[in-house]
């Protein structure tokens, strides 16, 4: 008869997700996630079975969790403008702010992963599509309200910006300040 898991499965995702956020696919070992998570490696293989399925879980987990707290800045109030120079410059003081400098999981994960890794490659698109269509509604509407040039092509925009955002989550793990962000920033917002 097989014993009764001891742990919640969301917590100890939270806690993988946490390890291989700051070391990446390749550089955490399982005897990492297993401590970390308080695991034996019997546990850790019988819940997951094996250190790629933890791997997505927590991708998952991040995608679910992490990203969706940034792009609920776009449902803030305020224009269409203030609210997509808001999460960018969010954005940016949180990747400052954080000593490790772990950007965005979802981008590591692309660059250390995509092309090799099919889940993980499709993990990743998932989450550069749903931010997309985040920056496309908030375009949108300000063309609707005439805040925004209506004659351009709001899913060009769009494209423009997740493509801006990657970039300054690239950047931000290397900037000693946030003068160069900021400028990228407001210079991509005069192109509206």
């Amino acid at each position: 008869m097989a014993r009764p898991r001891k742990f919640k499965p969301e917590a100890v995702v939270e806690k993988a997700m946490e390890v291989f956020w700051t070391k990446g696919y390749a550089g955490t070992t399982p005897q990492e996630l297993g401590e970390r998570m308080g695991l034996g490696r019997g546990s850790l293989y019988n819940t997951f079975d094996s250190k790629h399925g933890l791997f997505e879980h927590a991708l998952r987990h991040y995608l679910e969790h992490e990203s969706v707290k940034l792009l609920a800045l776009l449902k803030q109030p305020g224009s269409a403008r203030q609210r997509l120079r808001g999460l960018m410059l969010a954005i940016i003081r949180v990747d400052l702010a954080d000593p490790e400098r772990r950007g965005c999981m979802a981008i590591n994960t692309a660059i250390e992963l995509a092309g090799r890794d099919e889940a993980a490659t499709k993990l990743a698109a998932r989450m550069f599509d749903q931010t997309e269509a985040a920056f496309l509604a908030v375009i949108e509407e300000g063309q609707r309200t005439g805040e925004l040039e209506a004659s351009l092509d709001a899913g060009a925009l769009a494209s423009l910006l997740l493509n801006t955002l990657t970039g300054l989550r690239v950047l931000g793990k290397t900037a000693q300040d946030a003068t160069r962000l900021e400028r990228i920033v407001d210079t991509v917002l005069k192109v509206f």
